[in-house]
């Protein structure tokens, strides 16, 4: 039996999974503090800028500093203010979730990892000025790590020694640096960024691409969920090394990377399609379905095959934004640092492994770049940092402000949370705000309406408003993010 994790309903369409469109269950737990401090608006931190930030090239970098989601510490480093990190650990959520679906187990290692590890590797001097280096007080030599498979091949030597534990997907999700020579364009190309990593331990070839094709259907599901298209395309490893490589891809005018492509890749999504993540055979045809049409980064564009295999009028050139990777290395690692296990004949033998990564924190640019328009931030359902506003058109009122207390406390009572704009603020200002920071929903309370019974639930995507009761408005919000 395989030991990836808990026995667990491990198809990717299973509950919990479903995509934006079709609902996302959101209840979270409330935390010891009191929701009235954390959702009022008038109590919150949230430090809008009201001009672009002349430093900011790209609309995520400027929508983050606007919304009053990051503020920059040093060149590619920054803080994450409570709106940005509310985003980041929604993010976070989707890929643990995601992860745990497919069978892979958590752990966490630390940001400083011993130099001694990557001299073994043989990586140590290949991976060049982007390694920060860090020498302590007893002149030891250590790295603040920008990826993880050397902790983890010596963590895997150290406790498994027998082909019986196998296959093991390990991840986590830790703050990593590279030291880039010019960061730029806020958290999309930062030094220090915030990773998922995962590495796969298998007995055979076979096994390991089972992992690697497993990753890929379980990466798609996660971006699904996020709102997001990713086009897995044929990418270059780099220094992490092997032969079987894809990125992942969100296609935006702002991208790093150039990318040639079948626009037929546009039209494949994963859906609720149930997937069983113990079945090559299934991960397989998910893979082959995805990867089948000509998509690839220019790294390893042959612009002769992209003639002959893509008709001139599916050819797209365009850019994309890189928000995650998969890899097969085989035994680089294991053979030169003697991650071995013995075999079914008793012989000791290599493993072979993988490496799986999602930028968590690029994510959120990423998110942004593709869902926007000249307002500000629209979050898909999956990730927002709030379900939806409550906008008090009359604050002091005695009617509407009774009436948004009573529409705030129906949604926490059922799980739900709202930011409710309690601030003495003009309409306008308010509804600035709210459109800056992207929630999907927002329900506008004013006398006029309380007059006959209604408030007006607004679309932040379509712009579109609808007048209800404010029962009705609870129940409209409960039934969005209720789930499949």
């Amino acid at each position: 039996m395989a030991r990836n994790g808990p026995q667990l309903d491990r198809r990717a369409g299973g509950r919990g999974a479903p995509l934006p469109s079709q609902g996302v269950s959101h209840k979270r737990v409330r935390t010891s503090q009191s929701c009235e401090t954390v959702m009022r608006l008038s109590r919150y931190f949230l430090p809008v800028l009201k001009e672009n930030p002349a430093e900011a090239q790209i609309v995520s970098h400027r929508y983050m500093l606007r919304a009053g989601m990051i503020k920059q510490q040093a060149a590619g480093i920054y803080s994450w203010l409570p709106l940005g990190f509310r985003v980041l650990k929604r993010i976070e959520e989707i890929v643990h979730e995601e992860q745990i679906r497919a069978g892979h187990i958590p752990l966490l290692m630390p940001t400083l990892q011993p130099a001694d590890l990557w001299r073994e590797s043989g990586r140590y001097e290949d991976y060049g000025e982007e390694m920060l280096r860090i020498t302590d007080r007893h002149k030891r030599d250590l790295l603040y790590g920008p990826t993880n498979e050397e902790m983890i091949t010596d963590i895997f030597r150290a406790h498994i020694g027998s082909y019986k534990d196998l296959p093991l997907t390990l991840y986590h999700v830790q703050w990593k640096f590279r030291d880039e020579i010019r960061p730029r364009f806020g958290v999309m190309r930062g030094r220090e960024f915030y990773m998922k990593d995962g590495y796969n331990f298998d007995l055979t070839k076979e096994d390991a691409l089972h992992a690697y094709n497993r990753h890929l259907v379980s990466y798609l599901r996660t971006y699904e969920r996020m709102g997001l298209q990713a086009i897995p395309m044929r990418a270059d490893s780099g220094p992490i090394g092997g032969d079987d490589t894809h990125e992942f891809l969100v296609l935006a005018d702002t991208g790093e990377s150039e990318v040639f492509y079948d626009s037929k890749v546009t039209d494949i999504h994963l859906g609720s399609r149930e997937i069983d993540y113990d079945s090559h055979e299934e991960c397989r045809s998910v893979m082959e379905e995805f990867t089948a049409l000509y998509a690839r980064t220019d790294e390893t564009h042959d612009e002769a095959r992209f003639n002959e295999r893509v008709p001139a009028e599916r050819q797209r050139r365009a850019r994309g934004i890189e928000v995650g990777q998969i890899f097969y290395f085989g035994t680089k690692y294991s053979e030169p640092m003697g991650a071995t296990v013995v075999n079914d004949k008793g012989e000791r033998a290599p493993v072979h492994m993988g490496s799986h990564g999602i930028g968590v924190s690029r994510l959120a640019g990423a998110i942004i770049e593709a869902s926007h328009d000249d307002k500000g931030i629209i979050w898909p359902e999956g990730v927002t940092p709030f379900h939806c506003g409550i906008v008090n058109l009359k604050q002091g009122d005695a009617a509407t402000d009774g009436a948004c207390g009573e529409i705030y406390g129906a949604l926490t009572a059922k799980g739900l949370e709202p930011l409710y704009d309690d601030r003495d603020e003009r309409a306008g200002a308010k509804f600035a705000t709210m459109d800056m920071i992207g929630l999907p929903w927002r329900i506008t309370v004013g006398p006029r309406g309380l007059a006959s019974g209604k408030v007006e639930l607004t679309s932040r995507r379509t712009g579109e408003s609808e007048e209800m009761t404010p029962e009705a408005a609870v129940a409209r919000i409960e039934e969005i993010y209720a789930g499949a």
